[in-house]
């Protein structure tokens, strides 16, 4: 089997989306820790025997195939996976509390999807990398609905926003659209429940 997977490739393997997950932060970490394993295809290729040798041991199927995350894991180390962490977090917590899966394949780098309000209070815009690597800020209405890209949070609450948060009050009159939201409280609920 790992014969057939140094042929056919990576693609072989049945990787769950955490592992997935792994290889873009480790990528995106190895970028500004070159410390950190990339865990790219070549580096994958040139260590099965040390890394999917072991998961194979016994078996006669790839799928399915329990492990593969916690074998990059032992891959990376624990001061490796430390610097991961520190410079790739999985999540975005929010000013509201929420907690937002942070997209390390995007096309315009490291993303996450937030709703307006979750956001209010806050006047820095969110940064990974060490504060290196401004977050594309992906902002949506209370439905979910794209309202806004950004990678410069304060530049849209002092520009574009007035006129957004015009078109959202009349949309979603039940949520809170404040002229300042940097100054704002952030919220998840809508003006009747929070009051």
């Amino acid at each position: 089997m790992i014969a057939a997977v140094r042929r056919h490739g990576l693609a072989l393997l049945p990787w769950p989306e955490t592992a997935l997950a792994l290889r873009h932060r480790a990528a995106f970490a190895a970028a500004h820790d070159p410390a950190i394993p990339a865990l790219y295809d070549a580096a994958l290729l040139a260590t099965l025997d040390q890394w999917l040798g072991p998961l194979l041991a016994g078996r006669r199927r790839l799928d399915p195939l329990d492990g593969l995350r916690q074998a990059l894991d032992g891959l990376l180390g624990y001061d490796a996976t430390r610097a991961i962490d520190r410079l790739a977090p999985t999540h975005f917590t929010s000013p509201a509390g929420s907690a937002h899966a942070i997209d390390y394949a995007a096309p315009g780098g490291p993303a996450v999807e937030v709703r307006a309000q979750a956001l209010y209070g806050l006047k820095a815009h969110p940064m990974v990398a060490g504060g290196r690597v401004p977050l594309t800020l992906a902002i949506t209405s209370p439905a979910h609905r794209p309202i806004q890209t950004t990678r410069d949070l304060p530049a849209f609450w002092a520009g574009s926003w007035r006129e957004v948060a015009k078109e959202m009050r009349g949309r979603y009159p039940r949520h809170p659209w404040p002229d300042d939201p940097a100054a704002a409280a952030p919220t998840l609920r809508t003006k009747r429940a929070s009051s």
